[in-house]
């Protein structure tokens, strides 16, 4: 990591798609990517920052085209939540291995496979030093990873959301298909929802926007990304309360 870090957030919750897991693949867990991103935190969290991560799981299932397809919806969700939860033991393990304590917390009662989610032990884990890994969603049918996100960093306290992707901040409209598309470097929560950029569903836009809670958006597989936001520089887009759009 660059020594210009400076550490300004104690505390983050890292959201995750589980896509960023593929890499190059086209589904599942791709390990040369897993470990490039336990050794990125690795590397932050010996700089003291508490990190909370929540992972959703659309590399190896997306309910939504399963709903489509005659699944029933309840189901369906309840099926991507155990998605999730294999990436965070995925995401567990690699961390560990790097010797980063790490533990895993389910919005589901399957306690022979990780722990129940209690804010207090949560809080309790971030200030000894572990990575605390947040899985199943919100335990609810009907909300997404991006909510469950926006809750627990608004439950833990946290300084920063950030929302790592695979695309360098929030755009005027699709970059892969719009050439023209405009990055924004900073922007409001109610700008976003009047633009209608998709950068989270609207509940957790308004959860984050309601609480304060600053975001930001980046591309996790940019070399030092990560690290920079968090040491306070301007990567991706920032969206807060007070943003114009720029």
């Amino acid at each position: 990591m660059s020594k210009e870090v400076t550490n300004t957030y104690r505390r983050v919750l890292l959201k995750l798609s589980g896509e960023v897991l593929m890499g190059e693949a086209n589904f599942g867990i791709e390990t040369h990517t897993l470990s490039r991103i336990a050794n990125e935190l690795h590397d932050i969290v010996q700089l003291g920052v508490q990190i909370g991560l929540v992972i959703g799981g659309g590399n190896i299932y997306r309910g939504a085209g399963l709903t489509a397809k005659g699944i029933n919806k309840v189901s369906a969700d309840y099926m991507g939540m155990l998605a999730t939860v294999i990436n965070g033991l995925a995401l567990q393990d690699a961390l560990q291995k790097v010797g980063i304590k790490a533990s895993v917390m389910s919005a589901i009662n399957i306690n022979s496979v990780c722990e129940h989610y209690t804010q207090r032990h949560a809080i309790s884990y971030l200030e000894k030093g572990q990575v605390v890994i947040f899985v199943a969603g919100t335990g609810n049918p009907f909300f997404t990873t991006d909510s469950a996100a926006s809750l627990r960093a608004i439950e833990i306290n946290a300084d920063l959301m950030i929302k790592a992707t695979k695309v360098d901040g929030v755009y005027s409209s699709d970059p892969v298909t719009d050439p023209t598309a405009k990055r924004f470097s900073r922007l409001s929560y109610n700008k976003v929802i009047q633009l209608g950029l998709g950068v989270m569903d609207t509940t957790a836009v308004v959860l984050c926007r309601d609480n304060n809670m600053p975001l930001r958006v980046l591309n996790i597989g940019k070399a030092g990304a990560l690290s920079r936001a968090i040491a306070g520089f301007d990567e991706g887009t920032l969206i807060d309360n007070d943003g114009e759009a720029k």
